[in-house]
């Protein structure tokens, strides 16, 4: 513990953003990182806890109460105090192949965990964790070689974090390692659904680059059972990884859905994010907002990310619906402490223009010439169901759902596979050895435990690593 009265000495302080005005006229990112001196003061604020449960596990199901990948907040804090970044990185690294993705797109269960939230006031875990990895990066991203070979030969299907943490790995423990990816570059929804202006893509390149350096061989435009078959994967490698991700988005089934102007969030976000990058769409219509009176159906982070991307297109007006009610501004810190707390949250899009509303139900689309125009919705109830007399509608041209994803697409790999769901309909694997009903085949991510975030998958991609190396070898340095 770097200074004991840091915490009584100095208030909290965040990184900024550039005014609203401003940053809606570009992709680029848009947050204001704080100066070094600024930062040493806000690692001086953590008070080294004797339990610390920013990085600590529940005392009876063993769950993470913060970090998912158990980041050593503590002491990467004290080495920042200390003016240590050299040491702070190599103890980062340690835990978390991609801080500089967390330390940009991670809710930060860490800061809700923190002591300090007891007074609404956390240590700025998150701006610190990010300030190590961009510094760490900036004076050159080394790859790490394995010493030693060790002749055995995985695949890696998918190349979201889940993946690109479970490569990194094997490929550090001596194995020989291909990914295998159905789009043209390397990042699922890290590069394909999260927007530019929350994380530019330039983060994944660097980390790309830096593992064909140690050794993983890419294979892109490879939709592994659809244009190569599974089975040739199970068959030619010691161990298969299926980190395909949770990719079925929840549907909206009601009258109307078939008028044109109706998207899943996830066929809206890709387009934008190459035509930045100047990817080939391929032959699919654009789906714009500009012009155009939008409205975005669902509250979480892929929601945000429609809102944010619909007002820099140029939508005349942005309209978020949520179906739950308004969770409260603060939430009790008796109750909820140090656990993930339901509480109202706004992102920086939400701040750059929309208008919310909660405990609304759509229960039909109309339109003109095929097109949708209106929204028929109604107040939900508590078991989301319209309330009579509540019925009202909303103007739109373009309707963008964003309501969560349900499961890995079945049809095509698992299928051909004949795998194993459990009763959400991810695919079954063990929580220690990540095995799927198929002996050699293993699964991590969201394809396993369902849609969640993205530090969520690179703990899974890690754990699964530990797991196939073990398998392989019959034991494994790697951290689990």
């Amino acid at each position: 513990m770097g200074k004991v009265t840091g915490f009584l000495e100095f208030e909290r302080e965040d990184r900024g953003y550039e005014p609203a005005a401003e940053r809606i006229k570009h992709y680029r990112e848009f947050v204001l990182p704080l100066p070094d001196d600024e930062l040493r003061q806000q690692a001086a604020r953590c008070m080294d806890c004797g339990v610390p449960y920013c990085h600590g596990t529940h005392r009876i199901t063993g769950a993470p109460t913060g970090c998912p990948v158990n980041n050593q907040i503590p002491d990467w804090n004290d080495l920042i105090y200390r003016g240590q970044w050299d040491e702070a990185a190599r103890n980062l690294h340690s835990t978390n192949n991609f801080p500089e993705v967390t330390g940009r797109v991670c809710p930060a269960p860490c800061e809700a965990s923190c002591t300090l939230n007891i007074d609404e006031n956390p240590v700025t875990i998150k701006t610190i964790e990010c300030a190590i990895a961009d510094r760490a990066i900036a004076q050159g991203l080394q790859p790490e070689k394995a010493a030693h070979k060790t002749g055995k030969r995985v695949a890696v299907v998918g190349s979201g974090p889940a993946g690109l943490a479970c490569a990194q790995q094997l490929a550090r423990a001596g194995h020989e390692v291909h990914v295998y990816e159905r789009w043209a570059k390397a990042g699922g929804l890290m590069r394909y659904g999260i927007p530019d202006f929350k994380m530019e893509k330039v983060h994944i390149d660097r980390r790309v680059a830096q593992m064909e350096a140690e050794g993983v061989t890419f294979h892109y435009n490879a939709h592994v059972g659809v244009t190569v078959p599974a089975e040739k994967l199970v068959k030619e490698y010691d161990a298969v990884a299926l980190t395909g991700g949770s990719e079925k988005g929840r549907d909206l089934a009601v009258p109307g859905r078939d008028l044109k102007g109706i998207h899943f969030a996830m066929d809206f976000l890709p387009q934008q994010n190459r035509r930045i990058s100047g990817e080939a769409q391929g032959d699919v219509s654009p789906i714009l907002a500009t012009g155009k009176k939008v409205v975005v159906i669902g509250g979480g982070d892929t929601g945000s990310d429609c809102i944010g991307t619909s007002i820099r297109q140029g939508a005349v007006s942005v309209v978020n619906l949520e179906v739950m009610p308004q969770p409260p501004d603060r939430e009790n810190k008796d109750l909820t402490w140090p656990n993930w707390p339901l509480k109202l949250r706004s992102s920086s899009s939400h701040e750059e223009g929309a208008s919310r509303d909660f405990a609304v139900v759509t229960t039909k689309f109309s339109g003109e010439n095929g097109q949708v125009k209106k929204l028929h919705c109604a107040r939900a109830d508590a078991k989301f169901q319209p309330t009579p007399g509540t019925e009202f509608t909303i103007d739109a041209d373009l309707v963008l759902l964003a309501m969560g994803f349900v499961h890995p697409v079945h049809e095509g790999m698992l299928k051909s596979l004949d795998l194993k769901f459990d009763q959400r309909g991810n695919v079954s694997a063990d929580t220690n050895a990540y095995q799927t009903s198929l002996p050699k085949v293993f699964a991590a991510g969201d394809m396993r435990r369902g849609q969640s975030l993205v530090v969520w998958a690179i703990r899974e991609g890690r754990q699964c690593a530990h797991a196939i190396d073990k398998s392989l070898m019959g034991s494994t340095t790697l951290p689990r």
